[in-house]
């Protein structure tokens, strides 16, 4: 998922993709309007990738369905975009993954790997204005994925396999992975990975890195685990021996004063019934079955009794 959210903007940029980035059924266009945990609207927020916006259409059903009104703000962007504004209050609930949220925006120098050591340090270290609430079960960690040819060729099942053929591929994914702990920086100071080549893309291109491996145009990318394509192709999942990417547990991020006992208890019992697998067939009938996230929202809330 982590899961696992990419594409940084900074500066006039960042401002210019907050206004212009919409979604949901508010004919507001500002992605920090609303807030307030006294009855005022609850804006949830999602990143720049489709898994992000089907949570935060979770949340938001789960929301309205305990009398909660909600306006809506997904493809916001990257964590670099968004995260700022969930500690200003301009976007009340953020579908997070706690262990790229710890490394990316709280600890850079974390070495915290499970999803307790990880939320531990989340609660010691987050600003005085945000809090994680529970995590759920289901996890969506980013992945170094090679296609099959380039895993019989060198004979790869493990990261550390890696090392001695590096130089001679290219990796590609999401334009931060570049720059991020979990990605090349990590990968290079706990593996002593240098590729030939990195190749960027916005986070949202999951089925272009998926096409380019399948063309052999790139041999390895950064995809995240609950991607249904991964199997469909057989491509393969390295193994990740040290750890550069730890757990990655779908978390709700929530400005304090912007969320009530209502909305907190709304928010974990979906953090209660959520798994990876309930994450796995929900983005198959997004990304393969091509069906509406509402719709694939709607019918797993009902089916678990939240809605």
């Amino acid at each position: 998922m982590k899961k696992l959210i990419r594409g940084a903007v900074v500066g006039l940029v960042a401002a210019l993709t907050l206004s212009a980035c919409g979604g949901g059924d508010s004919g507001d266009d500002n992605p920090l309007a609303g807030g307030g945990g006294d009855g005022g609207t609850v804006t949830v927020g999602g990143a720049n990738f489709p898994e992000s916006n089907l949570l935060g259409e979770l949340y938001a059903q789960a929301l309205e369905a305990k009398g909660v009104k909600v306006t809506r703000k997904f493809n916001i962007g990257a964590r670099e975009v968004y995260y700022d504004q969930v500690v200003k209050g301009g976007i009340s609930v953020m579908p997070e993954y706690n262990g790229a949220l710890l490394t990316t925006s709280v600890d850079k120098a974390s070495t915290a790997a499970t999803t307790e050591q990880i939320n531990a340090a989340l609660k010691a270290k987050l600003p005085a204005e945000v809090e994680i609430l529970n995590s759920a079960q289901a996890e969506d960690k980013d992945s170094v994925t090679v296609n099959p040819q380039t895993a019989a060729k060198y004979n790869l099942k493990s990261i550390a396999d890696l090392k001695p053929v590096a130089g001679e591929l290219t990796i590609a994914g999401p334009s931060e992975f570049k720059t991020r702990q979990q990605g090349l920086v990590g990968l290079k100071s706990a593996y002593g990975l240098e590729f030939k080549k990195f190749q960027p893309f916005d986070a949202g291109a999951q089925a272009t890195l998926v096409k380019l491996l399948t063309e052999n145009k790139i041999q390895a990318a950064d995809l995240f685990t609950t991607d249904p394509t991964i199997e469909q192709n057989k491509l393969v999942v390295l193994e990740d021996p040290k750890n550069v990417f730890s757990a990655q547990n779908v978390t709700p991020l929530v400005h304090k004063k912007a969320v009530n006992d209502t909305a907190r208890t709304a928010l974990n019992a979906v953090s209660a019934k959520l798994t990876t697998q309930d994450l796995l067939d929900m983005m198959k009938r997004i990304a393969i079955d091509k069906e509406d996230q509402e719709k694939v929202a709607e019918e797993w809330l009902k089916k678990s009794g939240l809605a």
